[in-house]
């Protein structure tokens, strides 16, 4: 029996009230739109849920994947053969004393940093335009401008295969695009508690519009991307030496440079995981040759 007939059974029986989804496009759920189904996606709304559908997914062999927005990923054109959990249902926010901010894993970055911002709690302006969540941003230790994760982040809620254990912030092990979630594929963001300082209302949204007015000059938000492609390489910035080697505009079919921001990997219209893959791969190929850096993707290849 394949793995997804017996996991069905099993969610019918146990988790009747389960929104499950059959052969849905990851291109719907990938900030680059692209990406063939997904044999099964699950939209777990309580963390009991979630918990209980990873035990049923390991029971099952369905070889489970965690999704925020998929802001950073790159699913494959033919499709995977996986059990495919979105998080998105799960955004609890709750405000506790002291400039404590309690937020769930699928709340999105932008919808944390105006609960705060509403609340005059200011550490949270640099998440503001980041398009993910709260556990794509815990997991990559997500930052811009000056500020990441680890600056707020005092507790985090991991579901383990041993059980839901709390680690501190130091415990995380945020790191460059970092954290103990990257050695950890197991381990799953529950909830984050964000410990911030109280500050003016009207400068934290101003900061925030700062920021936002940064991005829109600099980063070619009309299209579909995974904001920065590559990691930053030791002593350099990557979109730097992309556009050193010339290589803003380079195209594979529907997938480019970005003419305004060489960091940047676009989807034109009608690229597929392909294109961008090879584009990927030929910016790594022309760096290297020409400046001796190899760079790592920031990005996250799935596997099918």
């Amino acid at each position: 029996m394949p793995w997804y007939e017996e996991f069905d059974r099993k969610v019918r029986e146990y988790m009747p009230d389960l929104a499950l989804r059959q052969e849905e496009p990851m291109r719907e759920h990938c900030s680059f739109r692209v990406g063939g189904p997904a044999r099964r996606m699950a939209f777990p709304a309580t963390g009991e849920q979630l918990v209980i559908l990873l035990r049923l997914a390991e029971d099952c062999g369905a070889r489970p994947i965690v999704l925020g927005k998929g802001s950073n990923i790159l699913p494959p054109d033919g499709g995977m053969d996986r059990l495919v959990i979105e998080t998105s249902r799960l955004a609890a926010l709750e405000a506790g004393e002291d400039g404590v901010i309690l937020a769930e894993a699928g709340v999105p970055l932008a919808r944390l940093a105006e609960f705060a911002a509403q609340r005059g709690l200011a550490g949270l302006e640099f998440a503001h335009g980041i398009p993910g969540t709260v556990g794509g941003a815990l997991c990559m230790n997500a930052g811009a401008y000056g500020g990441e994760m680890k600056d707020v982040v005092e507790e985090v809620t991991l579901l383990l295969p041993d059980g839901v254990k709390r680690f501190s912030g130091a415990e995380m092990a945020f790191g460059y695009r970092h954290s103990f979630l990257s050695d950890h594929p197991e381990a799953v963001a529950i909830r984050a508690k964000f410990r911030l300082i109280p500050g003016d209302e009207s400068a934290i949204r101003e900061r925030m519009r700062e920021l936002m007015g940064k991005r829109r000059a600099s980063q070619p938000l009309e299209y579909p991307s995974a904001g920065s492609t590559f990691k930053r390489p030791e002593g350099y910035f990557a979109g730097t030496l992309i556009d050193q080697c010339g290589l803003k505009g380079l195209t594979v079919e529907g997938a480019q440079v970005s003419e305004k921001h060489a960091g940047f990997v676009i989807n034109r219209g009608g690229a597929t995981a392909a294109d961008i893959l090879a584009l990927i791969q030929e910016i790594q190929r022309r760096v290297l040759a020409e400046k001796g850096v190899m760079l790592q993707p920031e990005v996250k290849l799935l596997e099918p």
